[in-house]
């Protein structure tokens, strides 16, 4: 089918705000309307997104659906200010949007709205406000709990990547808008950015807590106010693989779930691979809802996932061993628990717990360093991201692990830890890992939760522990689909700190967990699931953006035991991309674009109030009109009451400075 694409648009919101649209559009609609599919982020589609959303949008253009890819107010060439994430204003603006293009006479009033990450957040957050034009949704790697289930914390531990994605977002904001779309306000309009930008990372750290700012866009606070149907979409090596299952549980509306093995990419891009055809599934889930046409999708299972098999491990991957299976209905009733004991020498065995006159102990004190073999808190598919072998962090940790398995055990959902434990402090943290070992030894990571035990019942009102008191914790691991192979182990790691991926707590622990404490490992009979065997179509895509590789990228990841210092530095650093992509110019708009970053995190084993994140980035833009370059340098230390947060912002444009800020905030800790 024939489509045209309209470079950019103006959609007017009732407060005089107008948001900049890309549109891609078949020919045909202009004497029959079709419906939309939405996609509503702030990552500039101009000079942003346009490689991938190009393939995309052209697609659904191709099959008859006019797609509109909309840059969120105070981004691109959006006018207005974007102050922080998900707020009331941004949905207020996605229904304005709505009614803006259902009034088009190319649109048949029908609306889907789909996106990953932000984009699947904003979708089922749009979704709960009832829009009468929006008829189905699709959220990519999204979550239901912003506090439990983002990028700023992690079973009540703030994440590391608090900083880093905030650094980015001050880095995204301080971009210009283009000229050639805005005019000659461009630079009055940047200022006024830049003046006005948020130090994202410390509004976030503001709240420690899950108070009513993580509540406010959290579909697990009223699943019911959804009432279009969803299809949500997780992967095993991206960090939001805990929604699908439970928008499956939770949801009333028709609910699909596919979970694949990649990273925090598109699955018709997936790495690691397979890839699939994700572009004719989300047709088919359009073509049901928008179109009424009956394409089998509430025929499907209702969780399609990747069953992964045993794989030595690797920080890069490429390939995922393994295959799809269906499971019929979620929760799966029939899905056997499987509880194994912790028990002497370090065993994990089934049977019957030690009775409660049985006093064993066993105690463990990570070094602050611990968890350096942990890789990224969320994969895209680059090289180096993926957690190592275990084996370096095992010796860290307490370890208990099975006999060799006598058959296959096919783990689905979500383990949980139940411990029996109590610390020597008053706050302290725990990471429980879920691996499998190799008969050569070598240990993979299947699953992992980190818990601040302050946040034990929960994460709106943190307790402090008594030390020496004995309590019963229940560690809920991720979700994760994995088949350990009979001849292997499974084995659980419990340790006191996880770096770089999460801040200390105040205090070095040593942790006692009691006998009594028990892996709760979801098997599901795998056989019953393949029987009817799960088949995606090969990836498709549309047209491509014009892009010429400027240079190639570079991309390191390593660690350093300072043996003399004490430190153990842990270090990404990346050239010509944030991911290591390259330098790249994007031929239509005559665009170049160079970001990169480097981040440097630093801890000594000894001492949690060590600790020390370091992250620079610098950023070129040249296009007709402009070449602007920024630089941004951010950092956090903390004491035991406080944590510090420093950035500092230099903008030139053609070499010459034209903006300098420092930020610089003191936030108190709150059992953190």
């Amino acid at each position: 089918m024939t489509y045209s694409v309209e470079e950019h648009l103006w959609i007017p919101m009732e407060d005089g705000c107008r948001l900049g649209a890309r549109l891609w559009k078949p020919d045909s609609a202009d004497t029959s309307p079709v419906p939309v599919i939405l996609e509503y982020i702030p990552y500039r589609k101009r000079d942003g997104t346009r490689e991938r959303d190009e393939p995309m949008h052209s697609y659904f253009a191709q099959n008859g659906y006019a797609a509109v890819r909309v840059d969120m107010r105070g981004s691109g060439e959006s006018e207005g200010h974007l102050a922080d994430e998900y707020l009331q204003q941004e949905q207020d603006d996605a229904l304005e949007v709505m009614r803006w293009l259902a009034a088009q006479p190319w649109c048949n009033g029908r609306i889907g709205m789909m996106g990953k990450s932000w984009g699947g957040f904003n979708s089922l957050q749009v979704a709960m406000r009832r829009p009468p034009e929006l008829k189905a949704i699709i959220t990519v790697y999204s979550t239901d709990n912003r506090y439990a289930g983002d990028i700023h914390y992690m079973g009540g531990c703030l994440l590391n990547d608090n900083l880093w994605w905030g650094s980015i977002m001050m880095m995204f904001q301080s971009r210009p808008p283009d000229p050639a779309i805005v005019g000659s306000a461009w630079r009055e309009i940047w200022m006024e950015r830049l003046k006005s930008l948020p130090f994202f990372q410390a509004q976030w750290l503001e709240h420690q807590t899950y108070d009513a700012y993580w509540k406010h866009g959290s579909v697990c606070e009223d699943y019911e106010s959804i009432a279009c149907p969803v299809l949500a979409v997780g992967g095993w090596a991206d960090s939001y693989t805990n929604t699908v299952p439970s928008l499956l549980e939770h949801l009333s509306v028709p609910v699909r779930g596919i979970i694949g093995p990649w990273g925090h990419v598109y699955p018709h891009d997936g790495v690691p691979g397979p890839a699939i055809g994700f572009l004719q599934e989300a047709l088919r889930w359009w073509d049901k809802w928008l179109k009424d046409e009956e394409t089998g999708v509430m025929d499907d299972p209702a969780l399609r996932l990747w069953l992964e098999d045993p794989m030595p491990p690797s920080t890069t991957r490429e390939q995922s061993a393994g295959h799809w299976i269906g499971v019929p209905n979620w929760p799966d009733k029939d899905m056997e628990v499987q509880s194994l004991f912790f028990g002497k020498e370090g065993r994990l065995s089934t049977g019957t717990p030690q009775s409660e006159q049985n006093t064993d102990v066993w105690t463990v004190r990570s070094p602050q360093s611990h968890g350096r073999t942990g890789g990224e808190w969320m994969g895209v598919g680059c090289p180096g991201e993926m957690p190592a072998d275990q084996r370096l962090d095992d010796g860290e940790a307490l370890v208990f692990e099975t006999a060799p398995l006598e058959s296959d055990v096919s783990v689905v959902g979500r383990p949980e830890v139940r411990l029996r434990l109590s610390t020597d402090v008053a706050e302290a943290q725990i990471v429980a890992r879920l691996s499998e070992v190799l008969p050569d030894g070598q240990v993979t990571r299947v699953s992992y939760q980190v818990l601040n035990l302050t946040h034990r019942n929960g994460h709106e009102n943190p307790e402090c522990l008594v030390p020496g008191e004995v309590y019963d914790v229940t560690v809920p691991l991720k979700v994760c689909g994995h088949r350990f192979a009979a001849g292997n182990r499974i084995r659980i790691a419990i340790g006191t700190a996880f770096w770089p991926l999460i801040w200390p707590a105040p205090y070095a622990a040593t942790l006692s967990v009691h006998s009594g404490s028990t892996l709760i490992l979801p098997v599901l009979d795998a056989t019953r699931c393949s029987s009817q065997p799960v088949h995606f179509k090969a990836p498709e895509q549309g047209d491509q953006a014009p892009l010429s590789q400027i240079s190639i990228g570079t991309l390191r990841r390593y660690s350093m035991q300072d043996w003399v210092g004490g430190s153990m530095d842990y270090v990404t650093d990346a050239v010509g991309g944030v991911f290591g992509s390259g330098v790249f110019r994007y031929d239509e708009t005559d665009t170049t674009v160079e970001h990169n970053l480097k981040r440097h995190l630093s801890v000594h084993d000894d001492d949690p109030l060590s600790a020390r994140y370091e992250l620079t980035q610098f950023y070129h833009l040249a296009r007709p009109g402009q070449d602007i370059t920024l630089d941004l340098k951010s950092e956090m230390t903390c004491d035991k009451e406080n944590f510090f947060l420093k950035a500092h912002l230099l903008v030139e444009e053609e070499g010459r400075i034209v903006f300098e800020q420092d930020y610089d905030r003191v936030i108190k800790r709150n059992f953190l």
